[in-house]
């Protein structure tokens, strides 16, 4: 029997250009731009992100490609504008990983992972600059808008801790954190104001990126570990309300409060 065949990166830009042809393409893709794929590009580093928390490295290779494939959409509509190619892509990408790692592709040598990282930043601020960006002095200059906003609160953090900015240990950033909720709880006494609690609940969860950075711990990954825990469980009480011969739903708060005590009581056991 023969091998089957095995597709190239270059197979990959010939099925994407296929898929825009105006005249034999995919409808679908063809009326998509940049902004209706951009949420499909983030959705993918998601899921990217969930193969390698479970570790289903299959399905990691899967989501891989899809990932690519959001890159190889874009760069296929920036052809067909005349911005760019898949190939600047690529070009782009390599010229600042060799420009970004001269103590690899150079002779550069740092003494310290601190002075690499201090290069590191020299180094962006530098292309800043190069791409006639005004100049900005602060230490949080170059932090992009368009990051995930707990990822953005986390380089805050990051950039103002490397100024000496930052608590030393978690102790005093857990008592911030009871001042906030306590503010929180405060602001529902009072009325609860919407743009108030919006204000406070704020203050709570960029405090809680703080905390998640002392620990060493990725805030999005301790999110989705609790999404997942929280999925689970709840299918677990649904599953145990339908043994009981009563639909979850038509159970009271009371009684699936005791469902869910059961349903962390299964998950203890070995």
């Amino acid at each position: 029997m023969s091998e089957p065949v095995r597709h190239s990166l270059d197979d990959l830009l010939a099925i994407m250009a296929r898929l825009r042809d105006p005249e034999r393409g995919c409808p679908w893709d063809v009326q998509q731009d940049f902004a209706s794929i951009a949420a499909y590009t983030i959705e993918e580093a998601y899921e990217v992100a969930d193969a390698i928390d479970r570790r289903d490295w299959s399905d990691l290779r899967d989501e891989l490609g899809d990932l690519l494939l959001q890159v190889v959409f874009h760069a296929q509509m920036a052809t067909e504008q005349g911005l760019f190619d898949f190939a600047d892509v690529a070009h782009a990408i390599s010229t600042k990983m060799l420009r970004r790692h001269p103590h690899v592709f150079g002779d550069v040598r740092y003494a310290d992972l601190a002075a690499q990282m201090q290069a590191w930043e020299e180094i962006k601020t530098a292309e800043r600059a190069d791409k006639g960006e005004p100049a900005d002095a602060s230490a949080l200059a170059g932090i992009s808008a368009g990051l995930p906003e707990w990822k953005r609160a986390q380089k805050l953090q990051q950039r103002a801790a490397a100024s000496g900015f930052a608590w030393p240990d978690p102790a005093p950033v857990l008592a911030k954190l009871a001042e906030e909720v306590d503010e929180v709880r405060a602001e529902f006494a009072n009325g609860a104001d919407p743009a108030r609690l919006q204000d406070e609940i704020g203050d709570v969860l960029f405090v809680m990126v703080n905390l998640a950075r002392h620990a060493g711990v990725d805030f999005s990954q301790a999110l989705r570990h609790a999404n997942a825990k929280f999925e689970r469980r709840f299918r677990q009480m649904e599953q145990l309300a339908a043994a009981d011969g009563t639909a979850f739903g038509e159970r009271t708060l009371g009684e699936q409060e005791q469902l869910w005590q059961r349903a962390k009581r299964t998950e203890r056991k070995p």
